[in-house]
């Protein structure tokens, strides 16, 4: 293992709701590793402030929103991946040097290999949303094959910017409805169901067949998932997502697989 940084962190606003030091820091224990993830709560205007503390003693960690881009935008290195996405949720210090990874997109795979099974390769996927998980949404579906993405936010222009990032594999539509035609995966990016009961898509309005992925989790799941499952849908909600992410951030941070039978039971 190379040196340890000087601190471990999760940046984002707000991050109370937060799971990850739960699990980040049973994975820490059950390794040896002798370091403390806490969460940091960071208004926008704080955050160029905020990496150039973490800076001056090489910090690592994670980021979630609403600073997913922004930070893309101030590292001085990214992955191929992160560069992709153009949004960052991984973070490091190496030679002196900000340096940013999207393990988001394999936590979308991990998950929508569980609910998409053989389908994947083919499957039309409704995106709402085009902020940074959206782009990691993207991401992983371009990997699937002959896959396709129908994309919408209620900010257009936002959304064509994110399509124009990924070319044919997404088309931009004006309506949900457009979106949910014949989707079989149907994926919440947006913040809808983080603080309250409100269902991105009502649960009647998805197709029969369609699989639900909403990328906000709370305990005991968000009642979007548990309403759709309700009504004969396969479905998740982003706790197992959030899990995978961390676990291969953990890799990028350590250099060596985390165990994740200790993170599930921090949860649990």
């Amino acid at each position: 293992m190379s040196e340890l940084p000087g601190r471990l962190v999760l940046l984002g606003h707000p991050v109370a709701h937060s799971l990850s030091p739960r699990f980040q820091n049973a994975a820490l224990r059950a390794a040896g590793i002798p370091l403390v993830y806490e969460a940091i709560d960071v208004p926008p205007q704080a955050l160029r402030r905020t990496l150039s503390e973490l800076a001056s003693v090489r910090a690592s960690g994670n980021v979630t929103i609403p600073h997913k881009e922004d930070v893309a935008a101030c590292c001085q290195r990214l992955t191929p991946l992160a560069q992709r996405c153009g949004a960052v949720n991984t973070f490091w210090h190496d030679d002196g040097q900000l340096v940013g990874d999207n393990t988001d997109v394999g936590g979308v795979d991990a998950i929508a290999a569980l609910l998409l099974g053989d389908a994947r390769p083919t499957a039309t996927v409704a995106l709402l949303g085009a902020g940074g998980s959206a782009a990691a949404v993207v991401a992983a579906v371009e990997r699937w094959g002959d896959a396709h993405v129908r994309l919408y936010n209620r900010n257009v222009d936002r959304a064509h910017l994110l399509a124009a990032r990924f070319g044919a594999i997404v088309d931009v539509v004006h309506s949900v409805e457009e979106a949910l035609d014949g989707a079989a995966l149907v994926v919440n990016a947006t913040p809808v169901g983080l603080k309250d009961d409100a269902f991105p898509v009502p649960v009647r309005a998805l197709p029969r067949e369609a699989a639900v992925f909403d990328l906000v989790y709370r305990a005991n799941e968000t009642a979007w998932v548990r309403a759709a499952r309700e009504a004969g849908h396969r479905a998740a909600d982003g706790e197992g997502m959030l899990v995978e992410q961390g676990a291969l951030s953990f890799e990028r941070w350590f250099g060596m697989a985390p165990d994740r039978d200790a993170m599930w039971r921090a949860l649990r």
